[in-house]
């Protein structure tokens, strides 16, 4: 212990002590697998479909709205959030067709077995450098 902390604690009128934990064991988690289930896929499929369908259907209503709106007031900028509340409405619409896509590529991916082929060469480089001429002759044919 340096010289100011024995200072410190002769101002103080402490005792230092020096206390032991106990040590404890460590349990090692199993990190969660890369792939999702069925019905984790699906389950988040069908939320994320219906919330796209909502903001549709919402937006639907807003762009009548607005639209109204625009035709009694005859202001521009009326006009021109109609505009964007069009674009919105169709962008959400092509996410909804991206996920009928996307939902599609993780069926396929799941259904996806991998086949792994582990070749050995048994020989000289020579052998294998000769081997690999051949072959890049046959295929440059």
């Amino acid at each position: 212990m340096t010289d100011e902390y024995k200072k410190l604690d002769k101002t103080f009128n402490i005792n230092p002590e020096v206390v032991e934990e106990p040590t404890k064991s460590i349990e090692r988690v199993n990190p969660p697998p890369d792939r999702l289930t069925k019905s984790e896929i699906t389950r988040d499929y069908e939320y994320t479909r219906g919330n796209l369908y909502s903001i549709i259907e919402k937006g639907q209503e807003a762009i009548d709205g607005i639209l109204e709106l625009a035709q009694e007031s005859e202001m521009p900028r009326a006009y021109e959030v109609a505009g964007q509340l069009i674009k919105h409405v169709g962008d959400v619409a092509d996410k909804l067709m991206a996920l009928q896509k996307d939902k599609k590529a993780v069926k396929e991916e799941s259904a996806k077995k991998v086949v792994t082929n582990n070749s050995l060469f048994v020989g000289s480089t020579a052998d294998l450098q000769k081997m690999l001429k051949k072959v890049s002759k046959e295929t440059d044919k």
